[in-house]
């Protein structure tokens, strides 16, 4: 397969994003942890080039993430991002040491000579705002390198070797902080490895179509559909690949927002030309949830009783072998490494950590590669009502990690009404399009109020809403005040049970967007 990028994961909780900015430039990447990186993987599918990302450890340690040295002899153009940079500088020759500043956030470069993958306007001797984060910096250039920026403590922060066509950079140009640094990684892939332009969603459909085909063959799935973009968008994937073969499973755990449950069934119901079902397990999630306050453990029970359910349906239909689920890439960095690389886990998503060792069932995980973006755009190509296709991202594991602590009916219910509230105001002022997600939280304290001129001790509700594109990092919504004003006083005069309101102004990071 010619023209695509090889990124090759070594632990940064930024990996994802240098996939995502290439892919933003319509060319196709994979990403593999760097213990899959081989001259057998290289020699049978050979890549226009390879990028090697960061990584909490360093070279020097003893059990540092390492890669064959001769990978950097195969003539195939090579960026190293930080721990990338070093990897390839230790490689040559270079000497790595401790910093004894560590550099972190926003950093001033200066650029001191020309490279292949300066942007066209970062002049020679002219400042560059870049982010950095490391501990460990190079003291010594490596052979057959030269540097072409540094910092202002005159660190080697950029390295190449133009013949060999292999860059190092000491800061990542693949956040957003990094001013030009899509530029960065688009003079590489583009000018550099010579990439066409030609990777998108339709090209996507087409080749997950196939593959599905390939896989599942003439066996039976049964499709996890909640009724999110993730997993409708999964169902009408596999309803092109195997049609008929296919068995939709709506899954009401007791923990949907108000009205969920019915508005769901009724619009996939009245889609002719699909198997679907819906199954009331209410009973069963909150029996497993009661007394339990810690989230991680939250989200493992949930994700080990819906393989329970999914399971117990699929043996009231012959042969199915599969299950398919909306999984996506964030959901898999954030709860455990991706493909197997070293990062750290944030935190278990039900339909990934969550889940069981032993499973009768193979999973079907097709969107688990793409961003929430890109899954919209799928959606599209596949024909998914925009009310659909555009609903702001629910947890599995629904309201129960948004009730933080106990999980019972009556708090359940306060939340439900609360949530309600915050979703009409927002599409009545036409606001719930600018916003990736919103949602309320019941928080596990009470406060006192006054309410009709009597003492009030009642709950805490906190509303959350950020902007974002793949959920990987989030800013939060600037309200109008008078907005704000508005919510909290149609909640508390409404909901029973609730008397204060506040508005979560934490960002992603250090915040991740849902509390737990």
């Amino acid at each position: 397969m010619p023209n695509w990028i090889l990124v090759v994961d070594f632990g940064s909780q930024v990996t994802q994003l240098i996939a995502r900015r290439i892919r933003e430039k319509n060319i196709y990447c994979e990403l593999i942890p760097y213990t899959k990186l081989t001259l057998t993987l290289l020699n049978k599918n050979r890549p226009s080039g390879i990028i090697l990302s960061g990584s909490p450890a360093s070279v020097n340690d003893p059990q540092a993430p390492l890669v064959s040295e001769k990978i950097f002899f195969e003539n195939i153009p090579i960026l190293g991002i930080c721990y990338g940079m070093q990897l390839i500088a230790k490689a040559f020759g270079g000497l790595v040491k401790k910093t004894s500043k560590r550099e972190y956030g926003d950093t001033i470069i200066q650029i001191i000579n020309n490279s292949s993958i300066n942007p066209n306007r970062w002049h020679i001797n002219s400042n560059q705002n870049v982010w950095m984060s490391h501990g460990d910096s190079l003291s010594n250039l490596p052979e057959q390198f030269d540097s072409f920026i540094k910092s202002t403590d005159n660190n080697y922060v950029g390295i190449t070797n133009e013949n060999k066509k292999i860059f190092g950079l000491q800061f990542h140009p693949e956040v957003f902080h990094t001013k030009d640094g899509n530029l960065i990684i688009q003079k590489f892939i583009i000018d550099v490895c010579k990439c066409k332009q030609t990777w998108t969603m339709k090209t996507f459909k087409n080749d997950a179509i196939n593959s599905l085909k390939q896989t599942i063959k003439k066996k039976k799935v049964l499709c996890a559909l909640s009724g999110g973009v993730d997993s409708s968008v999964t169902a009408l994937l596999l309803n092109q690949a195997i049609g008929s073969q296919l068995q939709c499973v709506f899954v009401d755990h007791g923990l949907l927002r108000k009205n969920e449950k019915e508005e769901i069934c009724k619009f996939f119901q009245s889609k002719k030309n699909l198997n679907f079902s819906c199954v009331d397990s209410s009973k069963q999630f909150l029996e497993i949830l009661k007394n339990v306050t810690d989230p991680e453990i939250k989200r493992k029970l949930i994700g080990s009783e819906f393989i329970k359910v999914f399971e117990k349906e699929a043996k009231k239909y012959r042969d199915i072998k599969f299950l398919a689920q909306g999984t996506l890439y964030p959901d898999i960095i954030e709860s455990r490494s991706v493909l197997g690389g070293p990062s750290v886990t944030i935190k278990s998503h039900h339909n990934v950590g969550g889940l069981p060792e032993k499973m009768n069932l193979e999973l079907v995980e097709p969107l688990k590669s793409l961003f929430k973006d890109e899954v919209r755009v799928l959606g599209k190509e596949l024909g998914l009502d925009d009310h659909i296709r555009n609903r702001h991202p629910f947890p599995g594991p629904g309201l129960a990690i948004r009730v933080i602590g106990k999980v019972t009916k009556e708090r359940l219910t306060i939340l439900r009404e609360a949530d309600k509230i915050y979703m009409d105001l927002l599409k009545k002022e036409n606001l719930y399009d600018e916003i990736w997600q919103a949602f309320c939280v019941l928080l596990p304290v009470k406060t006192v109020g006054v309410m009709g001129d009597s003492r009030s001790y009642e709950n805490v509700c906190a509303l959350r809403a950020v902007t974002s594109t793949d959920g990987m990092t989030a800013d939060i919504y600037s309200f109008d005040h008078n907005f704000l004003k508005k919510v909290s006083t149609s909640i508390i005069n409404q909901v029973e049970g609730i008397n204060r309101v506040v508005y979560d102004t934490t960002s992603k990071p250090p915040g991740t967007i849902e509390w737990e």
